[in-house]
């Protein structure tokens, strides 16, 4: 048993070593990410072909997100964090003699995002189940906030180093970057208590395992009666939809159509977590958002216009730093903005939803928000194969601001928040008034 202050010493050194976990393990996935992308675009040229790899990454997340819901609420969540991560270390170990032996080809890059995505989809929901287990009430935005701190700066790094190695080390280089730096978020995990705030259950009441079906049905019906929660769940299913269009088409605008090399490439994309650390910067430091949702739509509305101005250069001759500068910009706005979408919902969803309902209620909100990306980017795959994309782009962020401004009409704000609603009401007497 702990005292309340070895509690908070604990509860400091996960800050600190969840952070440093994820800023090492999301480098090497950055680096082995930038990797794969551009050598499946140089030696195809090809954006359909370039999204079945996304496809892979997301389609088996998709089908296994109950799953590991059920798996997050009812089994070790440390266990299942730590095999997780080793299936995801021996996967890349298994690449790279793959590679050394026999060469890479698409397939094996396939197969191994495809098991990579499994793998992901366990650790990642039961991490986000765990982090009130893991951190004291008090400092949980900030927890999230570092969090995505980290995340940004290995996004950062990760892309710039790929596009400076890129070239100039084998793929196999790649691989091994990746391998070790699994393996050391895996040793790093094994380390923490992912039971030191965890509520102690009720004696009363014990505990019937149930049946995934019927959990994954429980997780629903607790969901429905959160109108925050399900009202984010249905943007994020038509925004992650039309965001294909930026997840196929920028790589292929920035490589096959403006020609920029691989290390202004990496930079362009590092300006993206660059973004994302600006925005965590000021969520770890500032007070928590008094309406998320009215909050979230703003910034879905910017990031929309920043995927509509991907296609400035294309309708502009501009130089070569012109277009490295525009873009450069353009990325650093969206991730800023992504931010300011993602942070005040998930201190929301990580205070309001109980415990033993967050495996679950992640692994919906996982499942249903990305249920439409594979045909999203099947889609756009072969929109920019068929058409220019300075249209396809443009006719996107039209679709998505109109969408958002319907599901996020004042009428569905002021259900969630009816307090706003009444204040607008006495500022609008007051101004009448006067």
């Amino acid at each position: 048993m702990y005292t309340e202050e070895a509690k908070i010493k604990r509860a400091t050194y996960h800050l600190w070593t969840f952070m440093t976990s994820k800023l090492i393990s999301s480098f090497g996935s950055n680096v082995y990410a930038f990797a794969i992308s551009f050598y499946i675009l140089q030696v195809t040229a090809s954006a359909s072909i370039f999204a079945i790899n996304l496809i892979c990454s997301i389609l088996p997340r998709i089908l296994v997100g109950p799953i590991a819901g059920y798996v997050a609420d009812n089994f070790s969540k440390k266990r299942t964090i730590i095999i997780a991560q080793i299936v995801q270390t021996l996967t890349i170990g298994g690449l790279l003699i793959y590679t050394i032996s026999f060469g890479l080809s698409l397939y094996a890059i396939y197969t191994t995002t495809i098991v990579l995505s499994l793998a992901s989809s366990f650790s990642t929901v039961t991490f986000s189940s765990s982090i009130t287990r893991l951190i004291d009430e008090a400092r949980i935005q900030r927890a999230m906030s570092l969090n995505q701190m980290s995340v940004s700066i290995a996004t950062i790094g990760g892309p710039v180093a790929g596009g400076i190695l890129y070239g100039t080390v084998s793929i196999p280089v790649f691989l091994a970057i990746y391998m070790t730096a699994s393996a050391i978020a895996v040793i790093l995990d094994a380390t923490m208590n992912f039971n030191l705030f965890a509520k102690p259950k009720d004696p009363s009441k014990p505990k019937v395992r149930e049946s995934a079906i019927q959990n994954f049905k429980e997780g629903l019906v607790y969901l429905r009666k959160q109108k925050l929660i399900t009202a984010l769940m249905f943007v994020a299913l038509l925004v992650n939809f039309l965001f294909g269009a930026v997840q196929v088409g920028f790589s292929y605008v920035l490589i096959n159509l403006l020609h920029m090399e691989s290390q202004h490439v990496g930079i362009i994309e590092g300006a993206l977590a660059v973004g994302f650390l600006i925005g965590s910067i000021y969520f770890s430091i500032g007070k928590e958002v008094k309406y998320p949702l009215l909050v979230s739509k703003r910034g879905i509305i910017g990031m929309g216009l920043g995927m509509g101005a991907i296609s400035i250069p294309l309708f502009i001759t501009l130089s070569y730093w012109g277009n490295f500068t525009i873009n450069l910009i353009i990325m650093l706005s969206i991730g800023m903005l992504s931010i300011v979408v993602n942070t005040p919902v998930g201190v929301v969803m990580q205070k309001t939803i109980d415990n033993d309902y967050k495996g679950r209620v992640f692994s919906i909100l996982e499942t249903t928000s990305m249920a439409l990306m594979p045909l999203g980017m099947v889609i756009f795959g072969f929109l920019y194969d068929l058409l220019p994309a300075e249209w396809v782009l443009i006719g996107t962020t039209i679709i998505l601001i109109v969408i958002v401004l319907y599901l996020l009409r004042p009428s569905v704000i002021y259900n969630v928040y009816p307090e706003l609603n009444k204040r607008n009401q006495q500022m609008s007497k007051v101004e009448t008034t006067a």
